[in-house]
């Protein structure tokens, strides 16, 4: 007995399997379907929307042809290669500044959004136009040769083409680096600062540790500046507010606040001097100690410095021999040293 219903109990499944895999095999199918690849008007409607648009920066962009890199929501460079980058070439732009989008260029992996002109200078169609005349040609716009590029660009990636998505989406994936919903450029760049030094800005305080651009956004601009010297450190004060108000004074030395001293209105004289914030050591560029390949030289073909002689090893170019008077009256004698 037991036997016949556990025949039928067996019949009743593998007659429902066919079934569930009807079912579940298209479903999963579609999840693993590829998204389809971007279309034209989607091109059209992306670039139309997004160029000549206003943004605030997240990360710093440094001027010149190299650019950033945004694949899977990490940027690069970053860290010290891209302060480095920033220390060598300059800033195009800063976290919490306002820039433009001056150009969307979509590739075949890659969607390029340059800003603030991009980094190759170009020139508008109408300043290729010239007036010929018997001998010459003249521009109708003279172009100005001293102004360079100041822009850069960030490349978005994705795996092996571009897709199909929205403008929300795609800002999404650019939120790493562009803000599209701020008000401010405050309110831009405290969403790119630690948030020990986002409250303290909010709260118009001032942490040992901070740099200028962090207190200028806490302080504004300083109403006096005053530059010292402490034994063999230069440094220099910001001083804001005057008596009878409480009176700060920052110091810093290079970018860096290394001492804030407060004076209240009571006499009282506060003084912090230990790290409140660490935000790593500055990068400066370090320059190449290599001359160019073919320096110009007096010597003649096959001639050696005096400090590639073994005969001379140290870099004191020999000394010419005192010449001695000769008591017959001859040629000279020249006497060694």
């Amino acid at each position: 007995m037991r036997s016949s219903y556990y025949y039928v109990y067996c019949c009743r499944f593998l007659a429902v399997i066919p079934l569930v895999a009807l079912i579940v095999g298209p479903l999963a199918l579609a999840d693993n379907t590829p998204p389809a690849k971007i279309s034209k008007t989607t091109r059209e409607e992306i670039i139309h929307a997004f160029n000549e648009d206003l943004v605030y920066i997240r990360t710093p962009f440094p001027m010149g042809k190299i650019g950033l890199k945004l694949r899977n929501g990490t940027v690069t460079p970053n860290g010290e290669e891209l302060q480095h980058l920033m220390a060598l070439w300059g800033p195009a732009a800063k976290a919490g500044d306002q820039a433009r989008i001056s150009d969307v260029v979509i590739k075949d992996n890659y969607i390029r959004f340059e800003i603030n002109g991009g980094p190759i200078k170009k020139q508008k169609w109408y300043k290729h136009i010239q007036i010929s005349g018997a001998n010459s040609a003249t521009p109708i716009t003279p172009s100005d040769s001293t102004a360079n590029a100041r822009g850069s660009f960030l490349d978005l990636y994705f795996d092996k083409y571009v897709p199909e998505l929205t403008g929300p989406e795609l800002k999404e994936l650019l939120r790493p680096v562009f803000d599209f919903d701020s008000k401010s450029a405050v309110e831009a760049y405290l969403e790119t600062v630690p948030p020990l030094v986002k409250d303290a800005i909010k709260n118009h305080h001032v942490l040992v540790g901070m740099n200028g651009e962090m207190v200028l956004y806490a302080k504004g601009r300083p109403p006096k500046r005053v530059r010292e010297r402490d034994g063999e450190t230069d440094y220099e004060e910001w001083i804001y507010g005057t008596p009878p108000q409480d009176v700060d004074f920052v110091r810093f030395v290079g970018d860096q606040v290394v001492r804030v001293e407060t004076m209240k209105v009571g006499g009282e004289k506060i003084v912090r001097v230990d790290k409140e914030v660490d935000l790593g050591a500055p990068t400066l560029a370090k320059k190449k100690d290599e001359g160019p390949a073919n320096a110009p030289t007096l010597r003649r073909p096959g001639e050696e410095m005096p400090e590639s002689s073994p005969e001379n090893p140290s870099k004191i170019p020999p000394v010419a021999p005192t010449p001695v008077p000769d008591p017959g009256g001859t040629a000279p004698n020249y006497a060694s040293r």
